[in-house]
C-alpha cells in the first residue's frame, strides 16, 4: 500500500472526517455505554476543528483516517483517532499519530494524552507500543500519555556536533538511540558529538561496511556502540550482531534503525533528522519512548 498523505484538516473536511469516525467506531466491538464518537454530528466536528486542530490521512485523494487535537496549555489531547476498516492494519494509524504528535509539538505542546476504553486491551497495547503509558484510571477506561518530540533546528555541522554533546549529558548505560535521516543528513555527525561528550575512543566514523563498532570509554563511563543498519534487510539480520550482549553496559546508536531496532528495548530515544528546504539547516526531532525518557529531554526542550 502507498504511503498516506498527511495534512491539517480544515472546516470543509468536517463531513469526510465525520464519515471516517463513524466508519471506524462502528466497526469496533459493541461496548456499554457506547462510544461518544458514535453520537457526533457535523456541527460537533466543525466546532472541534474551529476550537482545536485536526489531522487527516489521504490515499488517492480520499480521506481514510483522521483525528482531532485539543490543546490546553502544554497538553495536547488526541480524540476520535479513526481509520476506515478497509485500510486498517497497513500502517496508516502509525503515520497519522506520528504526524499529529509532531504537529502538536510544533504548536507548543509538551505532552500528549488520550483516553482508551478498557474493553479494547489490544488498543491499549497499541498505544503502549507507540510510547504511551497508562497515567491512571478513567470512567470505562484509562488515561494514557507520553512526552512529545523535542524539535531543534540545527543550522550547521558544528551545531549538530554541539547537539550531540548536549545529548550525551543525558545518556547512561543501557540507552538505545534509533536514528533516522537521509544520506548525509547528519546522523554520523550527531553520533560524533555524542561520542565526544561521552569521552570514548575515536575516531567515530560511519560503520557502513563493518555494520558496528565499539568505542570504549576513556573515563569509566559507558562505551558507545555505533551501528549502521543501512544494508540490513530486516530485524533478524540486526539480531545476528548480538547487540543484546553489550546493550546493558553501553550507549547504543543504530543509524537507519527505524523499523529494525525497536525490538532491542522498550525504552529508547528515536531521532529523526530532516533536511531543510534551503541551505544546510536540519530539523532534528527527538522522541523519548517509555518511562526512562519521561521528562528526560526537558532541558533540551527549554534550550530550543
Amino acid at each position: 500500500m502507498e504511503e498516506p498523505t498527511l495534512r491539517v484538516a480544515d472546516r470543509s473536511d468536517a463531513p469526510e472526517l465525520l464519515r471516517v469516525i463513524r466508519a471506524a467506531f462502528s466497526a469496533r466491538r459493541r461496548v456499554d455505554p457506547p462510544a461518544e464518537a458514535l453520537a457526533d454530528d457535523l456541527p460537533d466536528i466543525e466546532r472541534a476543528l474551529d476550537a482545536g486542530v485536526g489531522v487527516v490521512a489521504e490515499l488517492g485523494g480520499v480521506i481514510v483516517a483522521g483525528l482531532l487535537i485539543d490543546i490546553s496549555g502544554a497538553v495536547a489531547t488526541l480524540r476520535r483517532v479513526s481509520v476506515v476498516p478497509e485500510v486498517s492494519g497497513h500502517g496508516v494509524a502509525r503515520a497519522l499519530v506520528g504526524g499529529a504528535l509532531t504537529l502538536a509539538a510544533d504548536l507548543g505542546a509538551r505532552r500528549a494524552e488520550l483516553f482508551a476504553r478498557e474493553e479494547f486491551p489490544e488498543l491499549i497495547e497499541w498505544w503502549r507500543d507507540h510510547g504511551f503509558v497508562v497515567l491512571g484510571p478513567a470512567p470505562h477506561g484509562v488515561r494514557m500519555g507520553r512526552d512529545l518530540p523535542v524539535i531543534r533546528d540545527v543550522p550547521t555541522a558544528d551545531d549538530m556536533l554541539d547537539l550531540g554533546r548536549r545529548l550525551s549529558r543525558i545518556l547512561r548505560k543501557g540507552d538505545l538511540i534509533v536514528a533516522t535521516g537521509d544520506l548525509g543528513a547528519g546522523k554520523t555527525t550527531l553520533t560524533q558529538g555524542i561520542g565526544e561528550g561521552l569521552g570514548v575512543a575515536g575516531p567515530v566514523t560511519s560503520p557502513t561496511f563493518v555494520l558496528s563498532r565499539v568505542h570504549a570509554s576513556l573515563g569509566g563511563g559507558p562505551d558507545l556502540v555505533h551501528v549502521d543498519a543501512y544494508r540490513l534487510g530486516d530485524a533478524s539480520e540486526l539480531a545476528d550482531i548480538d547487540l543484546d550482549e553489550t546493550l546493558a553496559q553501553s550507549v547504543t546508536i543504530v543509524e537507519w534503525g527505524s523499523g529494525l531496532a525497536e525490538w532491542l528495548a522498550d525504552d529508547r530515544l528515536e531521532i529523526d533528522i530532516v533536511r531543510g528546504q534551503a541551505g544546510d539547516t536540519r530539523t532534528v526531532y527527538l522522541t523519548g519512548i517509555g518511562p526512562r525518557w519521561a521528562g528526560a529531554l526537558d532541558n533540551l526542550r527549554e534550550q530550543a
